[in-house]
C-alpha cells in the first residue's frame, strides 16, 4: 500500500517522543517553580508576622514605660 522508508518512520517516531518529553518536562518544571514560589511566600509571610509581633510587643512596652 504505502511504501514509506523505515528511516522516515523512525524520524517521525523520534519527533513524537521528543514532543512528549518536552511537554512532560515543561509541566514538571512549572510544578517545581510553583512549589519554590509557595515556599518563598511562606517565608515572607512568616517574616512579616514576626515583624508585626515585634512592633506590637514594642508598643506594649512603650505604654508601660510612660
Amino acid at each position: 500500500m504505502f511504501e514509506i522508508p523505515m528511516w522516515v518512520l523512525f524520524v517521525l517516531g523520534g519527533i513524537v517522543v521528543s514532543a512528549f518529553m518536552a511537554v512532560k518536562s515543561g509541566k514538571e518544571d512549572r510544578q517545581q517553580e510553583q512549589e519554590i514560589i509557595e515556599r518563598e511566600g511562606d517565608v515572607y509571610i512568616r517574616r512579616m508576622e514576626e515583624e508585626k509581633h515585634k512592633k506590637v510587643g514594642n508598643d506594649k512596652e512603650r505604654v508601660y514605660e510612660n
